[in-house]
């Protein structure tokens, strides 16, 4: 009797450990699109009227701020002209973090076969920014290279001042 009664708890006990072999669960997927990254120049680069020494070479130093410094045989004459970091203004999703890409050099040509290298880029902010309420600005400086004797005339860049943002 003890052996019939074992044998109808177990086929009991065995019948549902078989109802509840297979188990299920769900799960949700979710995806979230950031506003994407967008890069416009709201000013342009001007180192302004700059002189230089018949016999030595100098630099112009534009900060991003838009003051500038001087170097070797290079000078600012009184009228100064127009001097203007570049300004590039950023866009996107709010509190993301971004990189900036700076070009290594650009050159400037005065229509002629005379040149002008413009080198050592820095910005503001500097390497990566976050963009508060969705938006920052970029301010862009560099170094202007004047040769000794340079000739004189309005240069403007003949390969193009790129600044680059993506998102970290």
């Amino acid at each position: 009797m003890k052996k019939v009664v074992y044998f109808i708890m177990f086929a009991v006990v065995g019948s549902f450990s078989g109802l509840y072999a297979q188990e299920s669960a769900t799960a949700t997927a979710t995806a979230t699109v950031v506003a994407p990254i967008a890069i416009t120049k709201s000013a342009d680069m001007n180192f302004g009227n700059v002189a230089v020494s018949a016999s030595t070479s100098g630099t112009v130093v534009l900060a991003p701020g838009g003051t500038r410094t001087v170097t070797g045989g290079a000078t600012i004459p009184a009228t100064t002209g127009t001097v203007n970091a570049a300004a590039f203004n950023i866009t996107g999703e709010a509190g993301y973090t971004y990189s900036i890409t700076l070009p290594s050099s650009i050159t400037l040509n005065d229509g002629g076969v005379n040149t002008m290298t413009v080198d050592t880029f820095t910005s503001t902010p500097s390497g990566t920014g976050t963009l508060t309420a969705g938006a920052e600005t970029v301010n862009v400086g560099a170094t202007l290279n004047l040769a000794a004797a340079q000739a004189s005339g309005t240069y403007s860049n003949t390969s193009d001042l790129t600044v680059t943002v993506n998102y970290n």
